[in-house]
């Protein structure tokens, strides 16, 4: 915390509620408008929150590294020489003249997917004269407006459950906290928001314009830069909720099941070449090779980079086969949404992990009690099938790579609004389909 801090903060957090203000009447209804500045106030509040913990507790970390010893030296070669600075912000691991002086200090300038971080934070930097925690509010602002856009999506598909979809995609704590901080966590999670309602707008509303194809684009792309693995699993997860609702949407029954060859192969073939484009400029994510990056991965993080993030736990020994990797489908998946337990728990911050991974657990066993006999019926739900999918996917692939639980917390952010929203949907479409078993049985 710097003198800088103190005085430029306040004024950026101002600017930002008064734009909010300004913009507000503009993206809600009469609905949704109480939820937005709430929901604004708490991701600033988390992107702060961050600042302290990594200053405080860790006393360093990822977000110092992509500020302090990253952005902040971009900033000086800007004040220094604009020239040098523009060849740094532009720099793609390789240094020019001038930029070494600089660019020897930031640990991450030889690594893409970071420096990307670094370079966002630089722009912001014009703007807050480095203060890192004024940069940060404005980090938190890219989180709440993917956030926004993420329950718009849903809300305008269902309205009537605003307060629940708000809920599940506004709210969340972890995902307010560790999603809304200078991380890199805070472009992805925003971009897998931009990205569904871009893709709710040109494919299912079919409101084709600019500014959806180019918020598709550019949201894609910063995935793309920073970590692919979420496109890995999003992109077939969102081809499936495509074609499924075309399919839906056709009402002779005869007519879909002629076509339920013709979209299986599509979804297939759709599917297999996003993955593919995903992994053609980084073997690591190739499809023959991501089994082995896995089990690299795992147990890097695991016990040696985030040993000191908090307790690390075992689904078994991974050796690099796909096959292998597989059988811990069910240990992954179940570590990602439902542990540490309670039991598990050796700091503060695993407990309020815990605490909200109880929560969770509580409200999945009532919903599949609430569908225990209606589970086929829910489960033709194209909306419910792709938060379903995308969730259980991610949650699989960060579960059994990461070997961590202070690290997982964060990695799996991206899928908490997601499996929330798919139960949120399967408890509603249970309610309304015993409200209609009750008004057929008494007619």
């Amino acid at each position: 915390m710097e003198l800088r801090d103190l005085i430029v903060t306040p004024l950026v957090i101002i600017m930002v509620f008064v734009v909010a203000w300004l913009v507000r009447g503009r993206v809600t209804d009469i609905n949704i408008r109480k939820y937005f500045m709430p929901a604004l106030t708490v991701r600033i509040i988390g992107a702060l929150a961050v600042g302290f913990l990594y200053q405080f507790y860790y006393e360093g970390g990822d977000t110092y590294n992509y500020h302090t010893r990253g952005s902040r030296h971009v900033w000086e070669a800007f004040m220094s020489n604009p020239e040098t600075g523009l060849r740094l912000l532009v720099a793609n691991g390789q240094d020019s003249p001038g930029t070494y002086k600089y660019s020897s200090q930031i640990p991450f300038f030889r690594d893409p997917a970071s420096y990307f971080v670094i370079r966002v934070s630089s722009l912001f930097d014009f703007v807050t004269f480095s203060s890192y925690s004024a940069t940060a509010v404005l980090f938190s602002v890219i989180s709440f407006s993917g956030a926004w856009c993420l329950f718009m999506a849903f809300y305008r598909q269902t309205p009537q459950h605003h307060l629940w979809l708000a809920m599940a995609t506004l709210f969340i704590p972890s995902v307010v906290f560790w999603g809304s901080g200078l991380l890199k966590d805070t472009l992805t999670l925003a971009g897998v928001g931009f990205m569904t309602y871009s893709i709710s707008n040109l494919f299912l509303l079919r409101r084709i314009n600019v500014k959806s194809i180019l918020l598709l684009m550019i949201s894609a792309w910063v995935i793309f830069v920073v970590k692919k693995y979420i496109l890995l699993c999003f992109l077939p997860a969102a081809f499936f909720w495509i074609y499924t609702r075309q399919l839906t949407a056709i009402r002779s029954m005869v007519l879909r099941l002629m076509l339920i060859p013709f979209v299986l192969l599509f979804l297939g073939g759709s599917g297999y070449y996003a993955i593919q484009w995903v992994g053609r400029d980084d073997p690591r994510y190739s499809l023959d090779k991501i089994a082995v990056t896995a089990q690299i991965t795992a147990y890097d993080i695991g016990f040696y980079t985030g040993r000191d993030a908090g307790s690390t736990y075992d689904l078994g020994t991974l050796d690099g086969t796909f096959s292998n990797m597989l059988s811990k489908f069910p240990q992954a998946v179940n570590v990602s949404l439902f542990r540490p337990y309670l039991w598990e728990v050796r700091n503060p911050l695993m407990l309020l992990s815990a605490l909200e991974s109880v929560v969770l657990l509580l409200f999945t066993l009532v919903v599949v009690y609430r569908i225990r006999f209606r589970v086929a019926r829910i489960m033709r739900e194209p909306t419910i099938l792709f938060c379903l999918i995308f969730s259980i996917m991610f949650a699989f692939a960060v579960g059994v790579s990461t070997f961590n639980f202070g690290t997982l917390t964060r990695y799996k952010i991206p899928l908490m609004p997601f499996y929330a929203l798919a139960l949120v949907y399967a408890y509603q479409f249970s309610k309304s389909e015993q409200k209609r078993e009750v008004l057929e049985m008494t007619e």
